[in-house]
């Protein structure tokens, strides 16, 4: 019904990916988080953007790479339809081009398939509440490409500094409250 052990409404999560194994392998992380209820999945993008309809998820983990709908595609299709669905992008690419498509698209995170059971539920807790999540790799791809694409100037230790807090995630509170 929704509910965890303490009676609290808990984040109802879908899980799209076209590898069996690799939703086994985040059913098994997700069963371990008493705040999180898996409430389904799909093996490509379009059976996402059906299922999201009928199960209106909170978060969905989203693989990029699939048959049919890929994950891009998918993000597009399920924001326009459903803007308050938060997704989670899943990927073994870390490409600075790839990350910036996902996020384009409406991905609120991108997380690499080797994410951690612990950060898996920091991610999905974050998005949850709204909160961008990159992982430290991914992050650090992110601001090299950046770094390239900026024209030469002298930023300050400071500025410096919050453009590093920008990059890991956080968000404008956080940055202040650091």
């Amino acid at each position: 019904d929704g509910r965890g052990m303490t009676g609290e409404r808990t984040i109802r999560v879908l899980i799209v990916d076209d590898h069996a194994m690799v939703r086994s392998g985040l059913r098994f992380f997700l069963l371990s988080m008493p705040d999180v209820t898996l409430i389904g999945e799909a093996s490509n993008g379009r059976e996402a953007v059906e299922l999201c309809k009928r199960l209106e998820p909170d978060v969905i983990l989203m693989d990029l790479v699939m048959p049919e709908m890929d994950g891009i595609e998918a993000i597009r299709a399920l924001r326009q339809r459903q803007p308050k669905v938060r997704v989670l992008a899943l990927s073994s690419f870390q490409e600075a081009m790839r990350v910036q498509e996902a996020l384009r698209a409406g991905a609120i995170g991108y997380l690499l398939k080797d994410v951690t059971a612990d950060e898996l539920g920091a991610a999905i807790r974050g998005a949850f509440s709204g909160r961008r999540s990159l992982s430290p790799e991914v992050a650090g791809a992110l601001a090299e490409a950046t770094a390239g694409a900026l024209p030469e100037t002298e930023l300050t230790d400071r500025q410096l500094e919050v453009l590093r807090l920008l990059v890991a995630g956080m968000s404008n509170a956080e940055i202040a409250r650091e």
